[in-house]
């Protein structure tokens, strides 16, 4: 599995989930909580995960990860 890192917000929404589905791990690079923070976004072929520094999401469905990477703003739209 490949490694991608980028800014929050430097892409599309559809583009990195795209990216996610054909393997590869995208680390977004976010400010909250007063500091940078990592996300890593990946999937298994059943399973969207969502690791943040304080919590794991996980999804089974596009939409929802769809929904959750556009919610937290770790891209554009």
């Amino acid at each position: 599995m490949t490694t991608e890192v980028i800014e929050q917000g430097e892409c599309d929404a559809e583009e990195l989930l795209d990216s996610i589905e054909n393997g590869t791990r995208v680390v977004v690079r976010t400010e909250a909580f007063g500091g940078e923070h990592e996300v890593t976004l990946r999937f298994d072929g059943e399973t969207y995960y969502c690791d943040t520094p304080t919590r794991l999401h996980k999804h089974t469905e596009r939409e929802e990860m769809l929904q959750c990477i556009r919610k937290h703003g770790y891209c554009e739209t």
